[in-house]
Parts: C-alpha cells; structure tokens; sequence
C-alpha cells in the first residue's frame, strides 16, 4: 500500500498548522500596538529556511514541499511586515534583514552558478537545508535547561510543542516513505525535543497553576 499521499497531506496539514502559530504572535501585536516580549529572529530564520526547502523541492519536483514552503514563506514574510511596523527597534530588524538577504543571496548565487546541474547541487541544497533545520530544532535546548532548574513551564507552548510532534513525526515518515535522508534526519530531533517539552509538561504543570504561554518557534 503506497502510504505516500496521505502522509503527503498530513505534512502540509501539520506542518501549516504550526507555522500558523505565529498568528498568535500577530494578534498580540496588533491588540498592544507593539512587538515587545516577542521574538524576531525566528521569523527571519523559519523563513530563510522556507525559502532553502522550497528551491529543494523545486529542484526534486516534490509538490508537498514546495506547497507547504511556499505557504510557511509567506506566513512567515507577513510576521516579518507586521513585526516591523509595530517595533520600536527598526534599524537593527532593518539591519538584520539586510544580512538575512544578503545570506539568501550569496546561496542562491553558489547553488545556481557554482554547481553544476544534477545530483551534486540537490544533494549539497539538501545537506545545507537538514543542517539549517536541526540547528533550529536544536537551538531552544539551552531555555529547556533553564526550564528544568526553574520548574516553569508558563514560557513554553503545548499547542506548538503538539504542533512540533506530529509535524515532525510527518516528515520523518514521508522522508522513510521516500527514501529521502535529507527530509527523515533533520526532523528527527523535533520528535525528540517535543517528548522532552511533553515530559517537562507532566512534570511541572501542575505546579505552575496555569496554562503555558505562547512563545514563537520550536521551545
């Protein structure tokens, strides 16, 4: 039984549905009228990888990649938009931006001028994606320390951390149905850091006395 379309729309579903999140994030600032307290460089980062999975999948003609890139993309363009016009710090988004833009350029220009076309530029834009994603997979170990020694969980997100397992599970097993290591290895350690947040979950929401608050992108 060929598993591949129903994993197909359960990884834009899940996966949509967690870049969806920052919705939160955007109705907060436009109530308040102001971007504190809430993160930038997740946006600026999820959408530099958007960007690098959705020129992978163009190159290997995966429709459910390049559909749930493209949507992420735009999502995460529109945080960056609404971000903006609510910050009080515009020069350093403005600058960070910049350097963002300037990153995105520098790959596009060595993946379609210095390799040459075929197996060696996908498997390098793969190599580069699946590093990216672990990276940000892996990046909020630092704050589940503080949050283990703290006992708090107020700061983390059960939505998301919900969101984070079955979109990651999707992938792992839509990368295994393919055979396609580049999509299976990065989105194993989201598995893995939700079951952490799912176990920090049980073991101290009780004595934080209220629902978890959102925080932006993979905590």
């Amino acid at each position: 039984m060929d598993l591949t379309p129903l994993l197909s729309w359960a990884c834009i579903v899940f996966t949509v549905g967690m870049f969806s999140t920052g919705l939160t994030d955007l109705r907060k600032m436009r109530e308040s009228k102001s971007a504190d307290n809430i993160q930038f460089l997740p946006f600026l980062t999820t959408c530099l990888n958007n960007l690098g999975w959705l020129f992978y999948g163009t190159l290997k003609m995966d429709h459910t990649i390049i559909v749930v890139n493209v949507i992420g993309a735009l999502l995460q363009i529109l945080y960056i938009i609404m971000y903006f016009l609510y910050t009080k710090q515009k020069r350093l988004v403005t600058l960070q931006t910049l350097a963002a833009a300037a990153v995105l350029i520098c790959g596009w220009l060595y993946f379609t001028t210095f390799l040459t076309e075929g197996d060696a530029r996908l498997q390098q834009l793969g190599l580069t994606c699946s590093v990216v994603t672990v990276s940000m997979y892996l990046s909020p170990l630092a704050d589940l320390v503080a949050i283990i020694r703290s006992g708090n969980v107020q700061v983390l997100s059960f939505p998301l951390t919900v969101a984070t397992f079955f979109t990651s599970t999707a992938w792992v097993l839509y990368g295994l149905q393919l055979n396609d290591y580049y999509i299976t290895v990065p989105n194993t350690p989201g598995i893995f850091t939700s079951l952490i947040r799912f176990y920090l979950f049980w073991k101290f929401a009780s004595t934080s006395q209220s629902l978890p608050s959102y925080k932006p992108l993979h905590v």
